[in-house]
């Protein structure tokens, strides 16, 4: 493991240069690499493994669109691509890229074919760490491992093809071969990381549902829904609004910001914007800082988890979702995010 500095604090991390591709597949060479769900993370994961040169094939139910995605991805029936049960007997390694939900309600299904030796592979933390809630007990004999790619499966995809990584998490909750920890590195090299950096499976899970209510997907919402709302009850237009809040960020600084940091940004920045960004960043971090202690904290405790569980086991979950959903696609300001989209030259 390499041993880089992130800003005074020393961590190990996995490159792709000491644990190159050909090393992760002589190391899984006889194994055969079984993806339960072709949802989020099974179609990204799956293809970049296949690209790789693994044997990989594929656990979904059918009739379902995701199994038809399967197949037009290029499963085939009866070759790459079984019903969950049967991927599930032949694999040696059972990637579990269900749902929660999902793999809540599947799991007594899975259960009798995670035989001695073989291992059972997350991305995301929630089962184990909440076994209480989820009953996801994994056998004793069979090792239980984490790779979590840090973005969802198209964007991994998506890197994966441009010759890019996205970075990952990994992590081992039991051990059970000795060979975890080869195995789950070998894992996260064929699925595209950028890199790897060591956790543990409630790390993952506190960091990534916090993450998920926080910066990279409801604080930003909320952020944007609070001043696009403000711009409008000052006599803005949409167009204004939309451009100053939204379009602006993800088109311009954001990059900026991924390309060499938010100190960068700032200096390509005018100096009025950034001297208005540093004297205002610090009012911000203080008045969402309690609002992150709440969010951690119904974390932490198993609230957000149960919340989770309780909303998703609903019957008509998928009629309630669709109803949020659509009340976001249809507010004013991703109305006008449809059109200023629209608008861009690439689009036209």
């Amino acid at each position: 493991m390499a041993l880089l500095n992130f800003g005074g604090v020393e961590e190990n991390v996995v490159t792709r240069e000491e644990f190159p591709l050909d090393k992760a597949r002589e190391l899984l060479k006889d194994e055969t690499i079984a993806i339960i769900g072709y949802g989020v993370q099974g179609p990204g994961q799956a293809l970049n493994l296949r690209d790789n040169g693994f044997n990989v094939i594929i656990g979904q139910r059918s009739p379902s669109p995701t199994y038809d995605k399967a197949v037009a991805d290029g499963w085939v029936p009866g070759e790459t691509l079984f019903s969950i049960e049967e991927a599930a007997q032949k694999g040696t390694i059972i990637q579990y890229l269900l749902s929660d939900a999902a793999q809540i309600a599947v799991w007594p299904t899975l259960k009798p074919h995670l035989t001695a030796g073989k291992s059972l592979y997350f991305s995301h933390g929630f089962g184990i760490t909440y076994k209480e809630r989820t009953g996801i007990v994994p056998p004793a004999d069979i090792d239980v491992i984490l790779a979590a790619p840090k973005g969802s499966g198209t964007s991994l995809r998506r890197l994966f093809l441009a010759g890019k990584g996205l970075n990952s998490s990994f992590a081992i909750f039991q051990d059970a071969t000795g060979n975890a920890r080869d195995k789950v590195i070998a894992l996260g090299i064929g699925i595209g990381s950028g890199y790897l950096f060591e956790t543990t499976f409630k790390k993952e899970v506190y960091s990534d549902l916090t993450g998920e209510r926080g910066t990279l997907m409801g604080a930003i919402q909320g952020l944007f829904a609070a001043q696009y709302d403000l711009l409008r009850s000052k006599g803005h237009t949409p167009s204004e609004a939309f451009n100053e809040t939204v379009e602006e960020a993800t088109e311009s600084l954001y990059p900026l910001i991924a390309e060499n940091g938010m100190d960068w940004m700032y200096a390509n920045c005018s100096t009025t914007a950034q001297r208005g960004a540093l004297d205002w960043w610090k009012k911000f971090r203080d008045a969402t800082r309690p609002v992150f202690e709440e969010l951690y904290n119904s974390v932490e405790t198993g609230n957000e988890a149960q919340l989770s569980i309780d909303s998703n086991s609903q019957e008509d979950y998928r009629v309630k979702l669709e109803k949020e959903l659509e009340e976001l696609r249809e507010s004013e300001m991703w109305r006008a995010g449809r059109t200023v989209r629209g608008l861009r030259p690439q689009n036209k």
